[in-house]
């Protein structure tokens, strides 16, 4: 029984499934079914039960995996250190994030991190579905949320803050006055995604938040295609400023209530990086999420 066998059952205890944790560990489902059986042989108990419908932990699976999964966490943890005392972190680092997050903020960071780690290949899934990142062998993920929630360990990285935003083209010969309510009257690019109603939040300062209801032309679930379209005159958007800060400063986009704060749902929303629930971080892990909160901040200057 070897440390690669044991850390294949672990795989299959955490996905619950051994066609997820062969996706995990990137090895053919029967690899990992013949590994399961060879550990149960040498054992001499049974650790998992398996039907066609799923795969439960035995109450001796339990025992053994509970004592075996901190004994395996330190090995990892004590080879990282001793390959970190002699070289850069390497391997391949998946990482997930929406769609336009990885246009505007991930992919021009890159560059720079590659430079700095030449041995860390990185797949970026681009994605504005929530993936499972343990059942589809992601490293990373970087979300949007006022806090997130579920199994994941979470560190923020950067806060964000979301504001109303038309062009000068769409703003020529409109009375727009100085407070959100006068949304009401103005054409609005909406989310079309679930639990995003026919209205947005606004706050300024310690003020209460106010409730505009708005209404418009066009709905779409990608904030590219809504802030495109508030390029091109289509009427105002509610976007995020890692978003709109070059159209800000470059005059495509006008920001309309200025020291006012948006919401779609909830204020006080940040960039997370989450990671599987584990007693230790890859370094290669560890040190994208250290390059991330360092240089978004620095780079927000030139976007």
């Amino acid at each position: 029984m070897d440390i690669e066998s044991l850390k294949a059952i672990l795989a299959v205890q955490t996905c619950g499934s051994l066609a997820g944790a062969a996706r995990a560990l990137d090895l053919d489902p029967s690899s990992v079914s013949r590994t399961v059986a060879a550990v149960e042989a040498e054992l001499g108990i049974r650790l998992f039960q398996r039907t066609t419908r799923k795969l439960t932990v035995t109450e001796a699976g339990q025992h053994f995996l509970r004592r075996i999964r901190p004994l395996i966490d330190e090995m990892d943890v004590a080879f990282e250190d001793a390959q970190g005392r002699r070289s850069q972190p390497s391997g391949m680092l998946r990482l997930t994030a929406s769609v336009a997050y990885s246009a505007e903020v991930i992919v021009p960071l890159l560059t720079g991190f590659q430079d700095a780690y030449p041995d860390v290949s990185v797949e970026l899934q681009s994605t504005d579905v929530n993936v499972d990142l343990v059942e589809n062998g992601i490293d990373l993920a970087i979300r949007l949320a006022p806090s997130p929630s579920g199994d994941l360990i979470s560190s923020r990285l950067a806060t964000t803050r979301y504001m109303a935003v038309a062009s000068p083209h769409y703003l020529k010969g409109r009375d727009v006055g100085p407070a959100p309510s006068c949304l009401s009257e103005l054409n609005c690019l909406q989310y079309s995604l679930p639990g995003f109603a026919n209205r947005w939040l606004f706050r300024s300062g310690s003020e209460q938040a106010v409730d505009v209801p708005i209404s418009g032309s066009l709905a779409a679930s990608n904030a590219l295609v809504l802030r495109n379209a508030a390029r091109q005159g289509m009427g105002v958007a509610l976007l995020a400023d890692w978003l709109v800060d070059r159209d800000l400063r470059d005059g495509r986009l006008v920001e309309l209530f200025p020291g006012t704060y948006g919401a779609l749902t909830e204020f006080d929303t940040a960039a997370w990086a989450l990671y599987p629930t584990r007693s230790y971080l890859p370094r290669k892990v560890r040190v994208m999420i250290d390059y991330l909160r360092t240089h978004m901040a620095d780079e927000r200057e030139y976007w």
